[in-house]
């Protein structure tokens, strides 16, 4: 392996779909008295996870999914409906 290439790494934990990471995220941040909407899109535009409370894990469990996925499934889930 080159250490000058770049590689992009998959974590080997397990799957878990956009819908529930973004649900359980909201949930946290409703939690601890934020406008979770603009939390979220604060995150997914800067990718500062400070804008995620660390509340029941939130920062961590949205940190489990790329922010590009997260973009993906948010986009295709606006546009099916």
């Amino acid at each position: 392996m080159d250490i000058g290439e770049t590689m992009m790494f998959k974590s080997q934990g397990e799957d878990v779909p956009a819908k529930d990471i973004l649900s359980q995220v909201f949930v946290a941040l409703q939690e601890k008295g934020y406008d979770p909407i603009n939390q979220l899109v604060g995150y997914l535009m800067s990718g500062d996870p400070v804008y995620i409370t660390s509340h029941n894990q939130a920062r961590a469990i949205i940190r489990k999914m790329e922010r590009y996925e997260l973009l993906e499934e948010l986009v295709r889930a606006y546009l099916e409906k």
